[in-house]
C-alpha cells in the first residue's frame, strides 16, 4: 500500500490529484466490504445463502463499523491479508448471520476485484487529469501555431518548426495513450469470483451464475476463464501509464532544455516566493519539469515489475500477485502526480518568442540548408544539390564566414539564384511546411478528446449496492466458522 509519508516538497505547487487516498487502508478496506456484499446479495439470490443473511452482510459492509485496530492485529499475528478483515466483518454482521460471510470465495477473489473497484475510481480521475492536460495543450497550440522556433535533432539546429508544431507532437502521443486507455476497460475492470483455482468448485452448479450477479452488483465485467494467474489487465494498465509517463517525461526534457539560460524560450510558471537555491538567490529552477523527469523514471521502471508478476507458476502464486498489487497502485498514484505537475506547466507556460528567433538566427541561415538543397536539386538532382550545399554548410560551420556569403560565392548556387533569392531560401520563417496547420488540427483534436473524456466522466455513475429490505425467510443454521481460502 502507498505511504502517505512519503510525498514531494513541490506538493504544495499543484493539487492534488485525488488518487492517494483511494488507496489508503479505509478506503481499500471499504472496497473489500463491498465485494463480500456483493457476493452475499448474488448467493442469496441464487439460493447458496439464505436471503437473510445476504441482505445482513450488504446492510453491515460499512468499514466505519469496523475495529480497524482489532483488524490490524490479527493481521500481524494471523499473517493473513484478508482473514482478520474476514472475521472482524462476520463479528459485526452479528451470530445470526455472520457465518456466511464470504462463503465460498478465496481471498484473491475478494482483494483482486476490490482493487478493481478501487483502480476503477482512479482510471476515471486520470482520464479527468488528462481532459484537463489536452485543454492546456490546446491552447497553447493554438495560440503558438505560428511561432517559429529552431526544430532540433540530436540536440542540434534541424529545420524551423513551430512552437505549435511542438506542442501538438505532445498531443498526439497524449492521445494515443488516452485511446489505450480507454480500450484496456474490458480487460481490466472485471471480477475474479472463480474460488479457489478458478473451477467455481465451492460454488457448485451455481458458480456461473454467482459471478454474473457479483458484476452485475459491482458494475464489472466477467472473465472467461476466472483464473487467480491471468492478471493481464492489470498489468496492461501499468504498461499504458508507463507509456503516458514516457511522454509526459520528454515533455518535462524539453521544458527543462528551454528553460536553460542558454535557450531561454520557454518557462514553467514559477510562483512568487519559490525558493531555487538555498545558497544562490538567483535560482529559478525547473522543478516541476524535474518533477516529470524523476518521475516518469520511476513509472516507466515499474513496468518490469508488471511484466514479472505474469510468471504465476501452476494455478496461482501469491508472490506475483502481491508483486502487482504493489506495482500498480504505485504506478497509478505516480501517474496521477505526474499529470497534475503537467497540467500546470502546460497551463501556465511562458513563451519568449523574442528568444526563439534569436536562436533562429544563431547558425546565421544554416538552419535553411535544406530549403536551398531542394531548390537547387530540382534543377542539378537532389544528390548533386546536397553535395554542393553540403560542402558550402561545412565550411561555414567551422569557419567565420557567414552562409549566405559563402553560397553567392559557390559557382553552382549563384549560376541559379541572386543574393535575395538565396536569402528568401534560407529564411526559416519561409520553410515551416505544414507546421502551422498540424499545430490547429492537433489543437482541435485535443479539444475533441477532452471533450469525450469529460462525457464520459459525467456518464459514469457509481454502482450503488441493492441492498434489499430483510424479506420473511426459512430459517438456516450458520456454519461453525468462515471458510475461507489464499
Amino acid at each position: 500500500m502507498i505511504n502517505e509519508s512519503i510525498r514531494h516538497y513541490t506538493d504544495g505547487r499543484v493539487p492534488d490529484a485525488g488518487i492517494a487516498c483511494l488507496f489508503s487502508v479505509e478506503n481499500r478496506f471499504q472496497a473489500r466490504l463491498d465485494v463480500e456484499a456483493a457476493l452475499a446479495l448474488a448467493e442469496a439470490e441464487v439460493g447458496l445463502i439464505p436471503e437473510p443473511a445476504g441482505d445482513a452482510i450488504a446492510r453491515h459492509a460499512q468499514v466505519e463499523k469496523l475495529d480497524l485496530a482489532r483488524v490490524a492485529a490479527g493481521t500481524a499475528s494471523a499473517s493473513h491479508p484478508l482473514m482478520p478483515l474476514i472475521e472482524e466483518f462476520a463479528r459485526v454482521v452479528g451470530s445470526e448471520h455472520g457465518g456466511w460471510v464470504h462463503w465460498g470465495a478465496t481471498t484473491q477473489n475478494i482483494t483482486q476485484t476490490a482493487d478493481v473497484l478501487v483502480l476503477r475510481d482512479a482510471h476515471r480521475a486520470l482520464k479527468d487529469l488528462i481532459a484537463r492536460v489536452l485543454r492546456g495543450m490546446s491552447k497553447q497550440a493554438e495560440a503558438s501555431a505560428a511561432v517559429p522556433m529552431a526544430g532540433r535533432t540530436h540536440s542540434q539546429h534541424a529545420v524551423p518548426v513551430t512552437f505549435g508544431f511542438k506542442v501538438a507532437v505532445w498531443i498526439d502521443e497524449l492521445t494515443a495513450h488516452t485511446d489505450r486507455l480507454e480500450r484496456l476497460e474490458d480487460r481490466l475492470f472485471r471480477v475474479l469470483m472463480g474460488g479457489a483455482v478458478g473451477t467455481f468448485a465451492s460454488f457448485g452448479p451455481a458458480g456461473r451464475e454467482v459471478e454474473r450477479r457479483v458484476a452485475n452488483h459491482l458494475g464489472l465485467g466477467t472473465m472467461p476463464v476466472p483464473s487467480r494467474a491471468i492478471n493481464d489487465g492489470i498489468v496492461e494498465l501499468v504498461l499504458t501509464l508507463a507509456q503516458i509517463a514516457g511522454t509526459a517525461g520528454k515533455i518535462g526534457r524539453d521544458v527543462y532544455s528551454m528553460m536553460q539560460p542558454e535557450f531561454g524560450e520557454a518557462f514553467e510558471p514559477i510562483p512568487e516566493g519559490t525558493v531555487g537555491s538555498s545558497t544562490m538567490p538567483h535560482k529559478r529552477n525547473p522543478q516541476l519539469a524535474l518533477d516529470l523527469l524523476s518521475m516518469s523514471a520511476q513509472l516507466r521502471a515499474l513496468a518490469a515489475p508488471a511484466l514479472e508478476s505474469m510468471q504465476h507458476d501452476h494455478e496461482a502464486n501469491g508472490g506475483m500477485t502481491d508483486l502487482l498489487e504493489e506495482t500498480v497502485a504505485r504506478a497509478t498514484v505516480l501517474a496521477g502526480d505526474i499529470l497534475t505537475r503537467l497540467d500546470v506547466i502546460v497551463d501556465g507556460l511562458e513563451l519568449d518568442e523574442q528568444r526563439m528567433r534569436a536562436n533562429l538566427a544563431l547558425s546565421e541561415g544554416l538552419i535553411g540548408s535544406e530549403s536551398l538543397m531542394m531548390e537547387l536539386g530540382e534543377r542539378i538532382g537532389r544528390q548533386q544539390a546536397h553535395e554542393v550545399v553540403y560542402e558550402v554548410a561545412q565550411e561555414s560551420a567551422v569557419g567565420d564566414t557567414p552562409f549566405l556569403d559563402l553560397l553567392m560565392r559557390n559557382a553552382t548556387v549563384s549560376a541559379y539564384f541572386d543574393r535575395d533569392e538565396i536569402s528568401r531560401l534560407i529564411d526559416p520563417r519561409a520553410y515551416l511546411g505544414e507546421s502551422i496547420t498540424i499545430a490547429h488540427e492537433m489543437a482541435q483534436h485535443a479539444r475533441a478528446v477532452a471533450d469525450r473524456l469529460e462525457f464520459s466522466a459525467r456518464a459514469a455513475k457509481p454502482v450503488p449496492l441493492a441492498v434489499r429490505e430483510p424479506a420473511p425467510a426459512p430459517a438456516a443454521a450458520a456454519p461453525d466458522r468462515v471458510l475461507v481460502g489464499l
